[in-house]
């Protein structure tokens, strides 16, 4: 039986990860560490393995090898459920909230407070809003239909929901896709907040690296399906990251041109 690594520190490892459907591999050898309280970015071209890593982190996908160290403890997350039991949460693109549901309401979704035999409506704004305040989240009104606010308002939102039930580790996949820059400045503001009370370590992927540049202090750049760039923010810079990834596409089109050649 293989034994775990002595726990240095870092609240997250993974070790050897690979993933493959079919004939077809999506991470080969992905390697990466996340210190608590660390807010780490992952970038990489499209299709480079970014959101595969992330489902397998939270319990969505269960990954062909490797293993993924929790705290120093080796684990197997059964379902996403298991996985947020163990601290792991994630908000995608698609954020989960109903529309027509009040920004209380979504915050609560699934885990509604009750006075039976009815919701305690009273107890869910309050709480809601109290949370909201402790984090920076400013909302006009509480009980306003999500519906009514902005994409970087209801992203706030579904962040928000996801740290009220105190994670150890949040992974944000594209929380700034098709943003302006005050919507995208909620969300940034948001995670800087929660880089500053360092309660929770944070995986974020971005594809504009200034962003990733001003709230990250650490990036990693997964190529091929593994990561091959892995610096602190002050030893890069947003234009290192794109030549990069640029140099990863003309070598990709280059291959796919040769192969296609012969």
């Amino acid at each position: 039986m293989t034994e775990a690594p002595e726990f240095n520190g870092d609240i997250l490892q993974v070790e050897h990860i690979s993933k493959n459907y079919g004939v077809v591999t999506a991470l080969t050898d992905v390697n990466l560490r996340l210190a608590k309280g660390e807010v780490l970015g992952l970038i990489g071209d499209n299709g480079a393995g970014k959101s595969t890593l992330l489902k397998i982190l939270c319990g969505f996908q269960q990954p062909s090898s490797g293993r993924i160290v929790l705290e120093g403890q080796d684990v197997r997350f059964k379902s996403v459920d298991h996985a947020r039991s163990l601290g792991i949460d994630a908000v995608y693109q698609d954020l989960a909230l109903i529309p027509q549901l009040t920004v209380a309401q979504n915050m609560f979704l699934n885990r509604e407070k009750i006075s039976w035999p009815l919701l305690n409506i009273r107890a869910m704004r309050r709480e809601a809003q109290e949370h909201l305040n402790e984090i920076g989240v400013r909302i006009g009104d509480i009980n306003a239909p999500v519906a009514r606010l902005s994409g970087g308002q209801r992203q706030a939102i579904a962040v928000a929901r996801s740290v009220f039930s105190n994670p150890k580790i949040l992974l944000l996949d594209e929380p700034l896709a098709a943003m302006g820059v005050k919507e995208g400045a909620i969300i940034l503001d948001l995670i800087t907040q929660l880089k500053h009370e360092g309660n929770v370590s944070i995986i974020i992927i971005a594809h504009n690296y200034g962003q990733v540049m001003e709230v990250c202090d650490r990036v990693n750049m997964i190529q091929g399906g593994k990561i091959t760039l892995d610096k602190y923010s002050s030893e890069t810079s947003a234009q290192e990251l794109t030549d990069l990834v640029v140099a990863e596409y003309r070598k990709a089109l280059e291959e796919r041109h040769r192969a296609t050649a012969s």
